[in-house]
């Protein structure tokens, strides 16, 4: 009996098994750390390669959880008959406060933020037809308005982050698209849509900075606020992804106008002889006839993965297409792009490379048919039907020629006219991270981009179209050239400094960035040849160069201190008044790891906020508006000394000593989370004073060579309040539902626009 019981016991116990594999994240990428366990106590942590092997494990059915920080756990069954191979894949938990955030010039952990920083990422990218990356993150943020320019397939969106700081400055946000900063504005033939060369599925997140902390680390172009847009990048196993979005677009709520039933009535009782003599006999709705319903789509297909596990790639095309709501409005947009992530040096050297083209065609419908459908006589008809002038179509008549002052044919202004462009674009950069073996925690980062556009578009109406009957047609075309080429190196030095109970990350660099914009003579004919008007060639060029320098410093992992500064020196000022200095300083205290609150199982967050920043301004106001420049005049206006005529030179207006236009900012803020997070927002509260305000004005009679001028004149005082509710209702493996709500509020006051302290002065 004893020997039959040692063999049940030995049969029993040896009826274990072998379970190994490997754990990464969503992208493929190791984790090591991470820990796994099963029914029965057995436990182990993957490698520093992320994998794990767990031995003992009894046969039949278990249970196994993986556990990562920052990520959702994952509760797997499994019938354990042998040695299995299984691996995991963990998604960041939507609790996260160890998730890195992209900042200036570097990344922290969300919990470890000082100033009003906000990410959107894919999970929580706006859906549907997206044209252009802002629409992204429209709604999604507060503090940012992102409104429509036109309902135009064409058309941009304009962005305020906190309403702007600014008059006759730019008060558009810096743009920094993969550590390259954009050049605010847009070019010929897209002027408006400028972002929208960037393909929206490209996109992996978008960061908006909004208090001067965290902005002034960007100097003279942050005032306005600064979004990080930051591209999708490869590793992982081999995926392939296409996907396609269609929509049908319909106008609504079109002008309420009179039924031709109705404008008839009203003439007849109402209107004179001359008035009756103009009504037709048939009925015309003439927003029917311009407006249509447009389709749309976008598709996409990317390739992702690893060659090497040294070497991540990504290549992706896209088509979108657009058409308007207006007839002859519509654009399309061809785009590609290819990034790289290889490592070398055992992972000392990581490069990031990343390039992108895209090429846009777009035709544009002439807007001033909206106000003619609406204003249009409804009694005439779309074509004349015996006329062939002016093409055929109707129009009101005087003298045989257009009547002056009349509505044009709506249709006509449509069809008859020929707008287009081409815009080509690519941007690229080479990003090289090396850390120096001499001392742990060094790193070196140098960045090379560029930006290059090229637009170019033509325009043309025909001779009998009623809109340029006078002179004939109109045949032109027009093309610009921008280039944009970055250089930026930093260092950047990490440092547990246990001892003290503290961490130390401490960033200095220096950047260089030069802007060129080219635009050729531009003239302008009639369709019989005869110039009609014309313009010169204009060669513009500005150079920004920078030191900065940040310090992060974090003591006991609750008291969290940010200071940084930058010296900008720019072309567009004098010698005297090139170079301007940005400070910052922000505090933070993480209530949350305080003993009376470490472990609360209500509160996960709560971490009050202030910080204090100097930013900049000098975009929007030319290259060389401090020099005395002299413009050749044209044929048109020479000067006559005896019997020969003189080409004259036209001097433009000038102030010798413009200087930056500044702006200090308090922000007063609150980060809050509930029940692990599942609850979460934040509170802010700010205030911004802009000194030596960049405005056009007007000038004392004969002190300049305009009536107005751009000048340092003024100030502006704005504040306003903003809060974010963010809430997870449901989250799983397959299904994941978030609510989120946003509220701002913001007072805007321009407290002085004089040259003049006397406040009864004329102007």
């Amino acid at each position: 009996m004893m020997i039959l019981f040692v063999c049940i016991v030995t049969l029993v116990f040896g009826q274990t098994a072998t379970i190994r594999g490997h754990i990464s994240d969503e992208n493929g990428e190791s984790l090591p750390g991470a820990s796994i366990a099963v029914t029965g106590g057995r436990s182990a942590s993957s490698d520093e390669k992320g994998n794990y092997r767990l031995t003992g494990v009894p046969l039949g059915t278990i249970f196994i959880t993986v556990r990562f920080v920052g990520y959702s756990d994952i509760r797997k069954s499994i019938e354990l008959k042998k040695d299995e191979v299984v691996d995991f894949k963990l998604g960041r938990a939507a609790t996260d406060l160890s998730e890195v955030v992209v900042v200036g010039y570097g990344t922290t952990a969300k919990k470890d933020l000082t100033g009003s920083i906000t990410t959107v990422g894919t999970k929580d990218f706006n859906g549907g037809l997206v044209s252009s990356p802002e629409q992204l993150i429209n709604g999604k943020v507060a503090g940012v308005q992102i409104m429509s320019n036109s309902g135009s397939a064409t058309s941009g969106s304009t962005i305020r982050i906190r309403g702007g700081a600014s008059l006759s400055a730019s008060n558009d946000p810096l743009i920094v698209l993969d550590g390259v900063p954009l050049e605010n504005g847009g070019i010929s033939g897209n002027s408006s849509n400028f972002l929208s060369l960037i393909n929206p599925n490209d996109i992996e997140s978008m960061t908006v900075l909004k208090d001067a902390s965290s902005t002034a680390i960007y100097g003279s172009r942050a005032s306005n606020g600064v979004i990080i847009i930051t591209t999708k990048k490869g590793g992982g196993r081999l995926k392939a992804n296409f996907s396609s979005v269609v929509s049908l677009q319909h106008s609504l709520g079109l002008s309420k106008v009179l039924s031709p039933g109705q404008f008839r009535d009203l003439i007849n009782e109402e209107g004179t002889d001359a008035q009756k003599a103009l009504l037709g006999d048939v009925s015309t709705n003439w927003e029917d006839e311009v407006f249509n319903d447009a389709f749309g789509t976008d598709n996409n297909f990317s390739l992702s993965g690893s060659i090497k596990p040294s070497l991540p790639f990504r290549a992706s095309v896209g088509y979108f297409r657009q058409n308007g709501t207006l007839l002859t409005d519509k654009t399309d947009r061809t785009t590609g792009a290819i990034a790289a992530s290889p490592s070398f040096l055992k992972g000392s050297l990581k490069l990031n490379i990343n390039l992108k083209g895209s090429v846009n065609n777009n035709h544009f419908a002439n807007g001033d048919a909206v106000w003619s459908a609406t204003a249009f006589n409804p009694t005439q008809p779309v074509y004349s039907g015996i006329d062939t002038a002016f093409g055929g179509y109707y129009e009101s008549i005087e003298n045989g020629n257009p009547a002056t002052g009349a509505n044009r044919n709506p249709v006509g202004l449509l069809k008859q006219e020929i707008h287009k462009s081409r815009i080509s674009r690519s941007i690229g950069n080479i990003d090289a991270e090396y850390k120096v073996p001499v001392l742990t925690g060094l790193k070196a980062h140098v960045t090379l981009g560029y930006d290059y556009s090229k637009g170019e578009g033509s325009n043309y109406i025909p001779a009998e179209a009623a809109g340029a009957y006078t002179v004939g047609g109109t045949v032109d075309a027009y093309s610009q050239e921008l280039r944009n080429r970055l250089f930026t190196g930093y260092l950047n030095y990490t440092n547990d400094l246990k001892s003290i109970n503290s961490t130390l990350d401490v960033t200095a660099g220096y950047d260089y960035q030069y802007w060129k914009s080219v635009n050729p003579a531009y003239i302008s004919y009639n369709v019989a040849g005869a110039e009609q008007s014309s313009s010169a060639a204009v060669d513009q060029r500005h150079t920004l160069i920078s030191f900065y320098g940040r310090v992060n410093y974090t003591y006991a992992s609750r008291y969290l201190l940010t200071a940084a500064v930058r010296r900008d020196g720019t072309s567009r000022f004098n010698p005297n008044n090139r170079w301007g200095t940005f400070p910052s300083l922000a505090l933070a205290w993480r209530m949350t790891e305080e003993n009376f609150l470490k472990g609360n199982r209500i509160i996960s967050d709560l971490k009050p906020r202030i910080s204090y920043g100097v930013t900049a301004q000098q975009e929007g106001i030319g290259n060389y508006s401090y020099l005395p420049v002299y413009a050749r005049g044209n044929q048109y206006a020479q000067y006559m000394f005896g019997d020969t005529w003189y080409d004259v030179l036209r001097p433009s207006v000038y102030v010798n000593d413009l200087k930056w236009e500044t702006t200090d900012a308090f922000n007063y803020g609150i980060d809050f989370g509930f029940f692990q997070n599942r609850l979460s927002g934040s509170f802010d509260y700010y205030t911004r004073k802009t000194r030596d305000l960049l405005a056009n004005v007007p000038v004392a009679a004969g002190s300049n060579f305009d009536q107005n001028a751009t000048t340092n004149v003024g100030n502006i005082e704005s504040n306003g309040f903003e809060f974010a509710l963010n809430a997870v209702a449901v989250t799983q493996k397959n299904f994941r539902w978030t609510l989120g709500f946003n509220a701002t509020y913001q007072h805007i006051k321009v407290t002085n626009l004089t040259l003049v302290d006397d406040p009864s002065s004329v102007g």
